[in-house]
């Protein structure tokens, strides 16, 4: 296959694991930049320009950053009109991508989570504290990642005052109830397909709360329950990914879902783990790509 591996820098290690194990198995691959490529919005010929080229591929991975969600899912939309395929496709990374949306997709399927309120007055602050359970709780920013933007507020005033200044900023953010039992741990299983492939314990560091490695935290191994397997696999069913990183953490009341990643990264999980993730996510695109052109030949 040509395959396009959509990321903004070739050296970072998830794009270059993708990269040389689609190789090795024989396929043609390049990294593109999405932010270098031009699109022509043409009901006949749903072209993507890269510099002085069209591009032509039969798949893409979508290793999209955060920062540039809005032109890069734009970018996988366009391929995907012209028939590529795409490992995870552009509505589902919105979806997964936008955290209320994500809280809401998760809420109606019935799947577990923290206590989550989210409100844009100033008038219903206290109605916000409380609908979590009151402090401490969690106050987390709708584009945070990577653990920036979520902040612990341990008493209602700091709360309150936390609360003020996002409003005072103009930015958009959650509430949501603090997990005090899971001790500043939790679990991310990496989900490909309709499987859990691999799973890793993240702690956070002395003195935070945050188990995100980019924070400090700490990862090892870890077997995981049937319920959080099934919890995880949901999920990513839910937001319509193929390929997820969910974030679990364990509470007295079960296994509750933090987040649901699109584009996870593979140096934590395949270092703490010793998974080769990189192929099973080149062996499902493989699958998928092929099951979508037989159905495409079938139908022609």
């Amino acid at each position: 296959m040509k395959i396009g591996i959509l990321s903004r820098d070739a050296s970072i290690y998830s794009t270059k694991r993708l990269l040389d194990v689609a190789r090795a198995r024989g396929h043609k691959v390049r990294v593109i930049d999405v932010l270098s490529c031009f699109m022509n919005i043409n009901p006949n010929q749903p072209d993507v320009h890269f510099r002085d080229e069209i591009l032509e591929f039969d798949a893409v991975i979508p290793r999209i950053g955060n920062s540039v969600t809005f032109y890069g899912t734009a970018v996988v939309r366009q391929f995907e009109m012209g028939g590529v395929h795409s490992l995870n496709g552009s509505l589902a990374i919105v979806r997964a991508r936008d955290k209320l949306r994500a809280h809401q997709v998760l809420a109606r399927k019935g799947l577990g989570m923290p206590s989550t309120s989210f409100a844009h007055s100033t008038h219903n602050t206290g109605d916000l504290i409380s609908l979590v359970g009151g402090a401490p709780l969690i106050v987390k920013l709708l584009n945070s990642t990577q653990g920036k933007g979520v902040i612990l507020a341990e008493t209602k005033k700091a709360a309150e005052s936390v609360i003020e200044a996002f409003r005072g900023l103009d930015a958009h953010f959650l509430v949501q109830e603090f997990i005090k039992e899971a001790g500043g741990a939790d679990i991310r299983c990496f989900v490909v397909g309709e499987k859990v492939v691999a799973t890793m314990m993240r702690k956070a560091a002395e003195g935070d709360f945050r188990s995100n490695l980019h924070s400090g935290g700490s990862a090892e191994k870890v077997k995981i329950t049937p319920a959080e397997r099934k919890l995880a696999v949901a999920a990513t069913k839910a937001m319509g990914l193929q390929v997820a990183g969910v974030d679990i953490v364990r509470s007295d009341r079960g296994p509750l879902i933090l987040e649901v990643n699109s584009s996870p990264g593979l140096q934590g999980i395949e270092t703490t783990t010793g998974k080769d993730v990189a192929s099973l996510m080149i062996e499902h695109l493989e699958i998928m790509a092929a099951s979508k052109k037989k159905s495409r030949l079938n139908k022609g």
